[in-house]
């Protein structure tokens, strides 16, 4: 089949409206993992085995599942249970709670490689265990995970299409739809391809602009 502008061109308007989807998905996504996975990070760390186990059940279940498998559990099976959420909101929540899991590990690997004599030093100068994690250990657990939670921000942009199963028409659901709808397939999978391509190397470039900055 010859490429044709003409239906690049058409499938335009329908591009960006995916882009934005795809966007927004990861962006809102990106900001649920990164914030509940410190959660459980820091919920493992408790001493009471009542606190550790039930997280440990809990993110070791949505890890081993698959996240299409949440997807229409969340989508399909909470509304008979009384909880209805919007197909955009339901993807972000899947997206969010299931990478984090991964990233709670992340976290987890971050703290553990706090040198023992930052916690020595916040005892010796008698600083609560609030004031400890707040202006020793996190700022420096934090520096160290950058690099890893941008790896998973990477596959959180390649998974958004999963989105297409709970109708989120996020970039491929547009393409699928105009293909579709005009029997072209070659330039809406192609323009998509180089997104997704661009997306990734732009969210590197901020990455690895704020790796370089933690570091000084």
């Amino acid at each position: 089949m010859d490429w044709d502008w003409d239906a690049v061109r058409d499938f335009m308007p329908l591009f960006w409206q995916g882009l934005l989807v795809t966007l927004q998905a990861l962006a809102l996504g990106s900001l649920i993992s990164f914030t509940l996975g410190l959660v459980w990070a820091l919920l493992m760390r408790t001493p009471t085995r009542w606190v550790q186990w039930p997280v440990g059940i809990v993110t070791e279940f949505v890890r081993n599942t698959p996240l299409l498998v949440q997807l229409f559990f969340l989508f399909y099976v909470l509304p008979e249970w009384g909880l209805t959420l919007s197909a955009m909101a339901t993807g972000v929540l899947a997206l969010g709670l299931h990478y984090s899991t991964y990233t709670m590990q992340v976290y987890r690997a971050g703290i553990e490689a706090v040198p023992a004599g930052q916690w020595e030093a916040a005892t010796a100068l008698n600083l609560s265990r609030g004031r400890t994690w707040r202006a020793v250990i996190l700022p420096q657990a934090l520096r160290r995970v950058v690099p890893a939670l941008g790896n998973y921000v990477i596959s959180m942009l390649k998974d958004t299409p999963m989105l297409m199963a709970i109708t989120v028409l996020e970039m491929l659901g547009r393409a699928r739809l105009f293909s579709q709808q005009h029997f072209r397939f070659t330039e809406p999978l192609t323009v998509i391809g180089v997104a997704f391509i661009v997306v990734s190397a732009l969210a590197s470039f901020l990455l690895r602009t704020l790796e370089r900055r933690l570091v000084r």
